[in-house]
């Protein structure tokens, strides 16, 4: 009887040991999520002006803006869904990518102070965006292992646990932009 109790009381500290090794696993998941949010919410506050600084050297160029403009509406929009906000913060980083091969052609707005400095803390802040993304990846992918290896599957599936996506670039952020004169 000691012996079966014994088991017993082995597995339920199995048990809790697991339920809460993915719990903790889970957070550092939403943690390292929410540090791409900050940095990305850091970006979208930086569009705007960087927009309207180019705006006044390159008022013509009015299609790249507006299509900036969008992206950053898009991401506005995607709100908590993590597949939609992924898709849309690719499609901000592609135009803006855009926006500043269009700055290449207009050597006032190059050597513009407000434009170089916009330009310096959306770089900086790029940064730190690949830094949080390369540390929400290793979250989630340690989390999906515990998901999905055994023996935690067996604690994972019936708690509500379940894998999370990795934050990947989409094809336009693989492209070499085009810096045509």
């Amino acid at each position: 009887m000691w012996i079966v109790l014994g088991i017993a009381a082995l597995i339920v500290v199995w048990i809790i040991g697991t339920y809460n090794g993915l719990v903790k696993l889970r957070n550092m998941a939403q943690e390292a999520w929410s540090g791409i949010d900050v940095q990305l919410k850091r970006r979208s506050d930086l569009v705007p002006n960087l927009v309207e600084t180019v705006k006044g050297y390159a008022g013509h160029e009015k299609s790249t803006l507006d299509d900036v403009t969008r992206a950053r509406t898009a991401v506005v929009d995607a709100g908590g869904d993590t597949a939609e906000r992924m898709k849309a913060e690719n499609m901000l980083t592609s135009t803006l990518r855009s926006l500043f091969a269009v700055a290449e052609a207009y050597p006032d707005l190059k050597a513009n102070t407000n434009f170089l400095q916009l330009q310096g803390e959306l770089s900086k802040i790029e940064d730190e965006i690949q830094m949080s993304r390369r540390y929400y990846n290793g979250s989630a992918r340690n989390l999906n292992n515990a998901v999905q290896q055994f023996p935690g599957m067996l604690i994972a599936g019936p708690m509500g646990f379940s894998t999370l996506p990795y934050y990947e670039a989409d094809e336009s952020e693989r492209a070499v932009p085009k810096v045509a004169f």
